[in-house]
């Protein structure tokens, strides 16, 4: 572990207030997402979260109608219906205001950084990075919940920090609070508190323990969480009849995923996921050459501090707590799920850089490279269009074809799959303005396909995508066993090239696009069709 052993005394002052780093991380934040900021909503905003919000906004229910509900806690609904009110309901005030939520990530980020390493340096190469970095950054104009939970943990996690320097109680009731508004926003934002809890207890029984009852305290207002996300399970449960949301939901993100081998399979994902993905492992593998050299004195002649024992054990069971968790839960295992991680992550590659290197700034500047080209280059895996900006290459994809429909099949009745579902017969989702009628299957695998063949339904147009991330020729590949594997446990599947699926429906295809390894295709079949009149 980097820079771990004895716990060390810190200076907690800072010549830059909060009020002065929020303004300027806002800004930035901002102005590096604005050619982003006019982009209809994306796959799961789409699917779940904008629908959500949408509803509330409209008519105040805190449970969804015009999409399954998945028992997801009502905070960002309500977040984003505020925005909407005041500014207008579109997709530019919607990812405004989730940079917002970023920025108040970063900030946290910030505070955490200054509290265990009393260095506004390391705090800012810190934020940088984090911001650079492309689950981060992808994530911070997208309207998930994972970036208002990871908002109010970090900020949990820097109240528990100032907590364990001076011991005030008001410090600690900030961080049941924030860690209450994590859960109030995702569900599994509960792992951390409680981890931190039972962290805490073990602290507290230890023999030799100097501060039991602060321990004791710690422990039992961690636990508080647990209340206002209870009783959201409660109002869930007596309006729908369900406490974890719909069935199907359920199965597939917590009862079929509950097998050792799955486990262990998704638990080595999540490492990976911490460590290398998308450029993180350039950092990561610096820091621990790093650790090769002898620590620095300051020019004072004192040792640069490292961060301390009792604060890297923090990170350490946050970190544990979240991999275990999600290598249990989640059919899909999307790296957004950890986002409260990463900053933690580069906050122990920074320090150590500092506290070993003197040429340290050229290594940030090194791990900053490697995320930008991250953020534009994809990696020679398979990876979720959201990691970086391939979620914008999608959209424009969908738009783009969704125009051809309008444009040249105005009438016509679209065999597609979910989201385009979604964005074909919801227009305030921003890619049509009418809604268009579909019929779904689940994606274009050949099986999906077949069903699609006996289907009764009067298509006329199909509309495909590429529904994961599957170039043709991928140079890291660990060949047919983990694909299998990967079918069973994570949903994988290959979807069928449009040529292929036209002479499985007797159809031609009519426009075909590619960008960057995805793909969007109009079909076109010639059957006959009612005719109705279109007022």
């Amino acid at each position: 572990m980097p820079d771990t052993f004895q716990p060390i005394a810190r200076p907690t002052r800072q010549r830059l207030p909060l009020w002065t780093v929020f303004p300027l991380v806002f800004l930035a934040v901002t102005l590096l997402h604005w050619p982003l900021l006019r982009l209809p909503y994306y796959w799961d905003e789409a699917g779940y979260y904008i629908p959500a919000a949408y509803d509330f906004f409209r008519t105040g229910s805190l449970i969804p109608f015009s999409t399954l509900s998945n028992a997801h806690p009502p905070l960002p609904s309500i977040y984003l219906a505020v925005w909407w009110k005041l500014f207008g309901f579109s997709p530019f005030v919607t990812r405004i205001a989730m940079c917002f939520v970023a920025a108040v990530a970063l900030t946290a980020t910030w505070r955490l950084t200054i509290l265990t390493t009393a260095k506004e340096s390391v705090a800012a190469a810190t934020v940088a990075l984090t911001a650079l970095y492309p689950i981060f950054f992808a994530q911070s104009s997208l309207a998930h919940a994972d970036l208002f939970a990871a908002a109010a943990t970090l900020w949990g996690v820097a109240f528990l920090a100032a907590f364990l320097i001076d011991a005030r109680i008001s410090r600690l009731w900030l961080s049941a609070f924030c860690f209450s508004l994590a859960a109030l926003s995702k569900e599994t934002a509960i792992v951390t508190p409680l981890a931190l809890a039972a962290w805490e207890l073990r602290l507290a029984l230890r023999s030799g323990s100097l501060h039991p009852r602060k321990h004791l305290s710690a422990a039992a207002l961690l636990c508080l969480p647990l209340l206002p996300l209870g009783l959201w399970y409660l109002y869930h449960w007596h309006h729908t009849g369900f406490v974890f949301g719909n069935p199907e939901y359920l199965r597939y993100n917590a009862t079929a995923t509950l097998t050792p081998l799955r486990f262990l399979l998704a638990f080595l994902h999540r490492l990976l996921h911490i460590t290398a993905h998308m450029n993180l492992f350039v950092p990561v593998a610096l820091m621990f050459a790093c650790m090769l050299l002898p620590p620095l004195n300051e020019a004072d002649g004192s040792p640069r501090l490292r961060i301390s024992f009792k604060d890297q054990a923090i990170i350490y069971v946050i970190i544990l707590a979240n991999l275990v968790l999600f290598s249990i839960l989640g059919g899909a295992l999307l790296t957004r799920y950890l986002l409260p991680l990463y900053p933690l992550m580069i906050l122990l590659c920074v320090n150590t850089f500092r506290r070993r290197l003197q040429q340290w700034p050229w290594l940030v500047a090194l791990s900053a490279v490697a995320f930008l080209a991250a953020l534009f280059l994809n990696p020679p895996y398979r990876f979720a269009p959201e990691d970086n900006l391939a979620y914008r290459d999608v959209i424009l994809l969908h738009q783009r074809a969704i125009g051809q429909i309008v444009q040249h099949y105005p009438h016509s009745t679209v065999l597609t799959a979910w989201p385009a579902t979604d964005e074909l017969t919801k227009p305030e989702l921003g890619y049509v303005t009418q809604p268009i009628p579909v019929v779904a299957i689940d994606n274009f695998s050949f099986a999906q396909i077949q069903k699609a063949a006996q289907l009764t339904d009067p298509y006329t147009v199909a509309f495909l995508f590429s529904t994961k991330y599957d170039p043709p020729h991928l140079p890291l590949s660990l060949g047919h066993r983990n694909e299998a594997l990967d079918t069973r446990f994570f949903d994988f599947h290959h979807d069928l090239d449009p040529p292929i699926v036209a002479r499985l429906l007797d159809g031609l295809v009519v426009w075909r696009a590619q960008r960057k390894g995805q793909w969007a295709a109009i079909l076109h079949f010639d059957r006959p069709q009612e005719a109705s009149l279109h007022p």
